[in-house]
């Protein structure tokens, strides 16, 4: 028996929600044949050993109540898969605010949007304090878009408990060398940054990419609009804290494209808020190229996904790597692990190097 991955939580929304569902959906299938993960055991490790042990929020619906009850609380409306989550006799935590409330939040229905909870902020020692009580073996960074201080919050956290990270946010961390070297010299594995999901926006459009580039076809333009109905979409209404999130899709599949491409032909990103869309995403996508004799083509494709549980299934692999690494005492960035489940990993590599990657990984082939 490999054991349990103890993980905490710094957001609990749609994917803490997903994620957590997920723990108990597999468990009560694990007798039977079951699909939807990517892999179904990682050194030993299986969906349903991850356990949660310690939360962080700052909306009043959640702050204090179970995770089994916080995420199925407002404004979370992600699908619910598997009712039947257990009480986990873990409170969620009020959370440091720094910038993970947008102020324009406050202008919409509070179903819709944060509740900022009126309770005493975790400070840094108080994180650290728990992460080190519950025994953490990772922290799941989940804070909104744009949250640049609270990212490093508790990517600081984690230095100073001894906790792996792992970023689903586009807050460059684990892919800047600095903080890289940070984790790697006190001997932490980490993966980020930004969750790719199973079969997501950002996967789709660089398998598009790479299929013209395998046929010789040029790519002169291309674009992938998105929008959606959940706090992720609503919370990037306020474009200034797209920066990040932009580059890290843009060469997500820029990266494939030797020379890359010029501002203007090339446009990512998240479009508009939807309301009555709920946790559902939909992307359009577009590439124009060039065929034999330069003679012009074009694809045109539209996707339609529950973002939230898209984004748990490759979590559910990042979890369990880290877990393996930190067994095997390997420290610093994942590299494998991060290319496949991560839109902006310190080393990019095309899709099918990244799965051989971390196959190799798993079966210890590989160190990291």
């Amino acid at each position: 028996m490999a054991g349990k991955v103890r993980v905490a939580i710094a957001g609990v929304g749609n994917c803490a929600s997903s994620l957590v569902q997920g723990i108990y959906y597999y468990q009560r299938r694990q007798d039977a044949d079951f699909g939807g993960v990517m892999h179904d055991d990682i050194g030993g490790y299986k969906p349903w050993d991850l356990e949660i042990v310690a939360a962080w929020d700052i909306d009043a619906r959640k702050v204090g109540r179970d995770v089994s009850e916080a995420i199925f609380a407002p404004p979370n409306c992600t699908a619910v898969f598997e009712p039947e989550v257990p009480e986990l006799g873990v409170k969620v935590r009020m959370g440091k605010v720094l910038d993970g409330y947008a102020p324009h939040m406050k202008d919409y229905p509070e179903d819709r949007t944060f509740v900022l909870a009126d309770e005493k902020e975790d400070e840094l020692e108080d994180v650290v304090r728990v992460l080190k009580e519950t025994q953490a073996d990772v922290l799941i960074n989940y804070v909104p878009v744009g949250s640049e201080q609270a990212a490093r919050f508790y990517a600081q956290a984690c230095l100073e408990a001894g906790v792996s990270f792992i970023n689903a946010m586009p807050t460059f961390i684990v892919s800047d060398p600095e903080w890289a070297k940070k984790f790697e010299e006190r001997g932490i594995p980490v993966v980020g940054d930004d969750i790719k999901s199973q079969v997501g926006a950002t996967i789709v459009h660089r398998t598009l990419t790479q299929l013209f580039l395998d046929r010789g076809v040029k790519v002169d333009r291309t674009y992938q609009l998105n929008f959606g109905g959940n706090t992720d979409f609503l919370n990037m209404l306020a474009r200034e804290r797209l920066k990040t999130k932009k580059v890290s899709k843009t060469e997500a599949v820029t990266s494939l494209i030797p020379g890359g491409m010029s501002w203007e032909n090339v446009h990512i990103g998240p479009s508009d808020w939807v309301p009555w869309l709920k946790d559902r995403k939909i992307a359009y996508i577009r590439l124009e190229g060039k065929l034999f004799g330069d003679v012009p083509m074009y694809v045109e494709l539209k996707l339609d996904v529950e973002d939230s549980p898209n984004s748990a299934g490759s979590m559910m692999d990042a979890v369990r790597c880290a877990k393996l690494a930190r067994d095997r005492g390997i420290a610093g960035p994942l590299y494998s692990i991060s290319a496949y489940t991560m839109k902006h990993p310190p080393i990019q590599y095309p899709d099918w190097q990244a799965k051989k990657y971390v196959e190799e990984f798993i079966k210890g082939e590989r160190e990291r």
